[in-house]
């Protein structure tokens, strides 16, 4: 039997690496543990903790390919955060200028979710504990 401890870390490649890193940092929060450039790649790597947990690794390549569909494009179809205050986290993220859908209810859970994007339209997740 495999023995899987956690997902270590998610990989996103963002078109443009400024405005995804001040998404992912200052509008979601998320704390730079290490941010790296590689010149032979012209690329960067940014590193991203979640309260003090390492989870998502965020890469700039030149003219990376567009994503075909959303969200039901083959691959990842989006990043989900849990959270305790739903609606708290909305009006916070509508106030920092970031279009969102209206909370929806889960029919299976009963928990209550909305979906937001980042700089590239990945679909973002954000799920009441």
């Amino acid at each position: 039997m495999l023995h899987l401890k956690k997902i270590h870390h998610i990989a996103i490649i963002c078109s443009d690496y400024e405005k995804s890193k001040h998404f992912y940092t200052q509008v979601l929060d998320l704390e730079i543990v290490q941010e790296i450039y590689r010149e032979e790649r012209q690329s960067y790597k940014l590193d991203l903790a979640l309260n003090g947990n390492y989870v998502v690794e965020l890469f700039s390549f030149p003219n990376p390919p567009k994503r075909l569909s959303q969200p039901e494009a083959c691959g990842l179809r989006h990043l989900a955060f849990e959270v305790d205050a739903i609606e708290t986290t909305r009006t916070l993220l509508l106030s920092r200028n970031i279009a969102s859908e209206e909370i929806r209810t889960d029919e299976y859970t009963n928990k209550r979710f909305f979906f937001i994007s980042d700089p590239d339209n990945l679909p973002i997740e954000f799920y009441q504990s």
